[in-house]
């Protein structure tokens, strides 16, 4: 199965990334045709510092290349070095109907963040539809919260095959229910626009102290606590071996243990299990060429396959372009 998946390079990546996207996509690659690539076209939206998108951008394909995305096994890329997705994406406009558009919430959530409600964040719906449908993958690693981006894209490949016939796969959304929303340290959605977030690569002693920070609630040390409302245990389990958690869990319920000794144990966790890919991080950041020579052949691969769609697209649309 071809799986297509994507992540903006908007702010540094942090454990909600690393848990709702990349660990379960990097997983993908031992099984399936894998395409991953930095969504910098979408990061406009929210980014306009120039020299912040080259850096950011760089940095998530380090990071993919550090958590242990394989370039022999998986196509990884950036969004633009493929630019027939955005020809694509002006066709595909020409299909949506504007109420599909005024429907998606992810849309009406970032301009209450305070995101200007400009045509790209209204209209990325379509960009994104261009991204997934241009390579023709039959799966796309989504969380539950994310399940509308694949239904928009779903109508819209809808739209253009009634229209023109059957040029496009359709994809579907592989929902990984295991995979919780992961919390902040302030208890809502990690996110990056949150301000909550505990970076992946940041500093030690950073990541100490954004876990120290933790919010929780004022239950004394010797009273029983619910683990199912802490937010320091939801963090701690998708670390913990099922053992550990299960004895996490029983503290927790007996009394006797305070939050911040759940903290401390977390921040220890965090360390044993990312310190191989920190490492691997610093190395890639000293050397940018080979994390440019990986995107550079991925682009490669994944263009001569927007190319080949794009032939089948014009055709279908009897756009003409002078042959070469």
């Amino acid at each position: 199965m071809r799986i297509l998946s994507g992540i903006q390079p908007s702010g540094h990546l942090h454990l909600g990334n690393y848990f709702g996207a990349m660990r379960p996509q990097i997983e993908l690659q031992n099984e399936h045709e894998c395409f991953y690539f930095v969504a910098n076209y979408h990061a406009l939206t929210s980014l306009d510092d120039p020299e912040a998108m080259r850096q950011l951008t760089q940095e998530v394909a380090a990071s993919y290349l550090a958590l242990g995305l394989d370039p022999d096994r998986a196509v990884l890329f950036r969004q633009s070095d493929v630019p027939e997705v955005t020809e694509l994406t002006w066709i595909l406009s020409c299909v949506t109907p504007m109420g599909l558009l005024e429907r998606c919430v992810s849309y009406k959530d970032k301009v209450a963040q305070g995101l200007s409600p400009n045509h790209g964040l209204f209209a990325y719906p379509v960009l994104q539809a261009a991204d997934i449908l241009i390579y023709r993958p039959q799966g796309v690693p989504v969380g539950q919260d994310q399940k509308q981006h694949v239904e928009v894209t779903q109508d819209i490949q809808e739209k253009f095959n009634h229209r023109y016939g059957p040029v496009f796969v359709r994809p579907e959304a592989l929902i990984r229910p295991e995979v919780a929303v992961v919390p902040g340290i302030d208890g809502r959605k990690m996110s990056k626009s949150y301000g909550n977030a505990i970076e992946l690569f940041a500093p030690a002693r950073e990541v100490q102290k954004r876990i120290m920070s933790m919010v929780t609630d004022s239950t004394p040390v010797s009273e029983p606590k619910d683990p199912d409302r802490c937010n320091v245990f939801a963090l701690l389990k998708l670390f913990a071996s099922p053992e550990e958690r299960r004895l996490w869990e029983d503290r927790y319920r007996r009394g006797g243990t305070g939050y911040g000794e759940a903290k401390k144990r977390l921040f220890e966790l965090f360390m044993e299990t990312l310190e191989p890919a920190r490492k691997r991080f610093e190395e890639l950041s000293r050397h940018p060429d080979q994390v440019e020579d990986v995107l550079r052949e991925g682009g490669r691969f994944a263009r001569s396959i927007a190319q080949a769609t794009m032939e089948d697209v014009r055709k279908a649309c009897g756009i003409v372009t002078a042959r070469h």
